[in-house]
């Protein structure tokens, strides 16, 4: 379709053109009528005094989809120069329309998507997300999630990553036992991956550096406005590493690069959530697991963070460092995965991390084991089989280096940028605890 989109009207004062897409709202006053058109770039004013046209207008439905061939004009209240491109596509209009609809007329949605706000509940909005994702504030944070994954792309590529793409059916557990969603693979058990976490360590022998965007799968039964039955994962591995610092180095660079790109390229989303990019410190502050503790108030004997001194950390994270980062290194070795690297001095810890982002962990990572008798003994002292695993203990027998490596959960970092409540605000199509459609 010969089309020109709603932010390109500037540049085509005084020509006839076509708009396409969406009746995002009608305005019928007694003289005139104003059709306001949506498209992917945003709103475009009609301005009809025709009485048929406007006859035409008053049958339309909002939502119903049109073309609207027209000629563009400065609106009236628009002062200044009318060169081409000095004004905004929100000073512009189109007049002497021929209005063509491209399809039936619409069912209106059940909740006004012309109003700033979607006033819907939640769950009602995610029963008819196909049109609630339309709304700006909804749209908008699947623009900054584009970008997110655009930018975490690009830095990782300018640092000699590698992407690859790995299985999301595979044969045993990558977490020692945490929950899976099991299916019959032609007659044999098998499981949706809850993490890359086993191949892209195998491709660090191939590749040295490797990351992976993609969706994971955690059939754990949490009903919090922070989990996700299938959410995406942003994985990186590297090789060559002394320990989980140069990890975390890494990290610090793809977070900057990453908030970088959502800027340069969501700019308008981020307007339209009134959302201000944080600051990533050149050197984000860290602590050991067991300063962690103290600070957050928290039983010396605590074998994990608990949301509370989540948000406890990060409340002293920008008080004392202005930061909204913060590294938590160290964690019990009890709580870390079989393949956590333990820390030589002490090893009761692990060369492991977190880093919280405004209240809620975003990331884990560490330095993994690299000696296939590592694995071994990782294995037994857990009391795990090593049949499960024999396909990826293999490879450790034929030369790793020391690596390791991180995972970013997409929507959670979106849902803490953006301030929203729930990860479900901005996820399309959520997978929880009870939502399997649409």
């Amino acid at each position: 379709m010969q089309r020109i989109l709603s932010h390109q009207l500037p540049t085509h004062l005084g020509a006839t053109v076509t708009v396409a897409g969406w009746v995002h709202r009608r305005r019928l006053f007694k003289s005139v009528a104003f059709l306001i058109l949506r498209d992917a770039t945003g709103l475009t004013q009609v301005v009809v005094t025709d009485p048929a046209t406007r006859a035409q207008v008053e049958q339309l439905t909002e939502e119903s989809v049109v073309a609207v061939t027209g000629t563009v004009a400065l609106r009236a209240k628009t002062t200044g120069t009318a060169t081409a491109g000095a004004v905004g596509a929100d000073q512009v209009e189109l007049i002497d329309p021929v209005i063509r609809p491209l399809g039936t007329p619409a069912v209106p949605p059940p909740f006004d998507l012309f109003r700033p706000a979607l006033t819907a509940t939640l769950p009602t909005q995610l029963d008819h997300a196909p049109v609630a994702l339309r709304h700006p504030t909804r749209s908008a944070a699947l623009r900054i999630s584009a970008a997110a994954v655009a930018g975490f792309r690009a830095a990782l590529d300018a640092r000699d990553f590698v992407e690859i793409h790995t299985p999301k059916i595979v044969g045993s557990s990558t977490e020692s036992g945490a929950n899976v969603f099991a299916l019959d693979y032609f007659g044999r058990p098998a499981y949706l991956a809850q993490s890359p976490q086993f191949y892209k360590q195998l491709m660090v022998g191939v590749f040295e550096r490797v990351y992976e965007v993609g969706p994971v799968f955690r059939a754990e039964p949490h009903d919090t406005g922070r989990h996700l039955a299938q959410y995406t994962s942003l994985d990186a591995e590297l090789g060559f590493v002394t320990d989980h610092t140069e990890v975390m180095a890494v990290l610090r660079e793809v977070l900057a690069g990453m908030l970088a790109v959502v800027e340069d390229r969501a700019g308008a989303a981020l307007a339209t959530l009134g959302v201000t990019v944080p600051d990533v410190p050149e050197r984000i502050p860290a602590l050991h697991f067991t300063d962690a503790l103290r600070i957050a108030g928290a039983p010396a004997d605590e074998p994990d963070l608990a949301p509370a001194h989540e948000r406890a950390l990060c409340q002293w994270a920008l008080r004392e460092h202005g930061s909204d980062f913060v590294f938590v290194t160290g964690y019990p070795m009890a709580k870390r995965p079989f393949y956590t690297h333990p820390d030589p001095a002490r090893p009761g810890y692990s060369n492991g991390f977190d880093l919280l982002f405004r209240g809620v962990e975003l990331v884990t990572g560490g330095q993994r084991l690299h000696r296939h008798e590592e694995y071994l003994a990782a294995l037994a002292a857990r009391g795990e089989p090593v049949q499960p695993y024999a396909g990826y203990l293999d490879a450790f027998r034929h030369g790793m280096p020391p690596h390791g490596g991180f995972a970013i959960g997409l929507e959670r970092f979106v849902a803490r940028l953006t301030g929203a409540a729930n990860v479900r605000e901005v996820t399309a199509f959520p997978r929880d605890l009870h939502r399997l459609t649409p």
